[in-house]
Formats: C-alpha cells, structure tokens, sequence
C-alpha cells in the first residue's frame, strides 16, 4: 500500500506522542488497532469456540506442554451459561488469529517505542462472558514472563467494547517504574500480590475503557487487574506479549507454542540486552492457565 511522505510523518509525530505517554505511565490507548474487518473475523472464530465449550464440562484441548487450550470457569460454566475464560495459544489453531498477530498498528507502535527489531512471546484470548464472575487479582506481567530486560509488550486488543460495568482493565499509572512485587505468599506462588498491596493501589487505578478494535499497550512492570464482568454481554480481549529481540527469556515460556521467538518486525541480531532488576521465579502453571494460580488466593 503506498503511503505519502506526509502520512509517514504524521504518523511519526502520533507514535511520537504515544511513545511519551508510555514512557511516563507504563501503558497508552490506542484507537483502531484493529480493522472492522479484523474485529468481525476474530469475533466469528471466538463465538465457534465458545459453542464448542457448551459441550465440555471441565478445561479440555491441548497445548503444547499437555495442559488444556480451553480453560472454563469451574463454578459457573455450564452448556447454558458457558463461561469459556482462557483460550491459550489461539495463533495455533486459527489463522485469522495469527494473521492479526503479525500484521496490526500496536504492533507497529510497539516496535517505535522498544526496538525496531520485535518478536512474539505469547498470545491468549481472556473472556468475561456473562455470569461467569471471572475476575483478575492484581498483579504485575514481568514476574510470570521475566527476560534479561524488561522491554516487554503485553498488548490487550479489545474485541467487544469496553465499558466502565463490563470488567474493564484496571491499570495504576507510573507503577512500572516502582518495585517488582512478590507473586509468592506464604509459599504459594498465586499470581497475585498482596492483597494489602492491591487494596492500597486499587483507589487510584485508572479503567481502560474503549470501542472494538481498540488497544491497550501496557508494559510488563504495570500493576493491574480487574473485576467481573457485570452486564449481559460479553467482554473479551485478545493478548499478545510482544518483546524486544534482544530481550531474552529467562525461563520457559508458560503458553508455549510453535511461534515462540518469531521475529514480527525488524530482524534477528543475535544480540542479548541485559538490566539490572532482582525478583523471584515464577512456578510453571500446573493449571490450565493462572486463573488457576489465582484461585489459590484467600478471598
């Protein structure tokens, strides 16, 4: 497609922009990350698997490690209220999904603020589907995910709107430039933080709110979480974790999938990029995602 030169530099100035916003708050909203188009194919695909989950009464499928693609809340799902709330891996069993991965504008963003040069690590779709009372902990990406440098990309990519009563993405500004908390209590890796650490930044925590197709880009330092979806129609995000090339991981990939490391912008130096940073590891899911993790917190 050709693009004029003042396109290109109107583009340059918007990323401009963008680039500082996440540099100051750890994360920035991004109009139009998707096409229409892009948005109605993912959303046919998804509905397919959500009828498919009426027929299964536990997390069924199989990832590459042998734990289960399709995670169902365990409470509440049901082949009348399915409550479909993890597919992991999705780039392995759809093209339209992998296709959206390696061609849209966050990506492009993502590679203007971190490096040129940008490879996949993960992708999941999480669902809050009416009535499931899914919800998530607060927490922090990095310490599930931790690489020798901490230009790490968690993309949320919305395909439905998002509104203030439907769960939205709870986000505390500038938090990744604090302290990397602890997803470890009392021995037991939650994937979560203290609860007095979530109640304590949980006032002052912005909701990420927005149109289908939609983006928001959040770096893998940023606290966040967010509460169950409280409407009657459905709330799903696409995540895609998208790292620097020279960022490299420094254990095992917890959705691991064919794709792993696949350069999607820029090229392969054979370079490795190290920070300094001190945290704890993570404990590899035994669960059919951290949904599971998190169920271990006390309530």
């Amino acid at each position: 497609m050709y693009v004029d030169m003042e396109d290109r530099v109107m583009t340059g100035h918007i990323f401009d922009t963008y680039k500082q916003n996440f540099e100051r708050d750890g994360f920035v909203m991004m109009k139009d990350a998707l096409t229409a188009q892009q948005v109605q194919d993912m959303n046919a695909q998804l509905r397919l698997w959500v009828d498919e989950s009426r027929n299964h009464d536990k997390a069924y499928g199989q990832i590459a490690d042998g734990r289960p693609r399709f995670d169902v809340e365990p409470s509440s799902h049901s082949h009348d209220t399915p409550a479909l709330r993890r597919i992991s891996a999705p780039i392995e069993v759809s093209d339209i999904y992998l296709d959206v991965m390696r061609n849209n504008a966050a990506l492009d963003l993502t590679a203007h603020i971190y490096s040129p040069n940008i490879k996949l690590h993960a992708t999941k779709i999480n669902l809050k589907l009416p009535g499931s009372g899914t919800a998530v902990k607060y927490h922090q990406d990095f310490p599930f995910e931790p690489h020798s440098n901490d230009d790490v990309m968690t993309v949320l990519f919305f395909l439905d709107d998002v509104t203030l009563e439907n769960g939205p993405l709870e986000v505390v500004s500038g938090s990744h430039k604090g302290p990397l908390h602890s997803l470890w209590q009392d021995g037991v890796f939650t994937g979560a933080v203290d609860a007095d650490i979530e109640a304590d930044v949980r006032a002052n925590a912005l909701k990420c709110t927005g149109k289908a197709g939609d983006a928001c880009l959040m770096h893998s330092r940023l606290l966040h979480g967010s509460l169950p979806n409280m409407t009657d129609a459905p709330r799903c995000l696409y995540i895609v974790t998208y790292v620097a090339e020279d960022a490299i991981a420094l254990d095992r990939n917890p959705i691991p999938h064919k794709y792993d490391g696949e350069i999607v912008r820029g090229h392969y130096t054979g370079r490795v990029r190290s920070t300094s940073f001190e945290m704890e590891m993570p404990e590899y899911p035994k669960e059919a995602s951290f949904f599971g993790q998190q169920s271990k917190v006390e309530s």
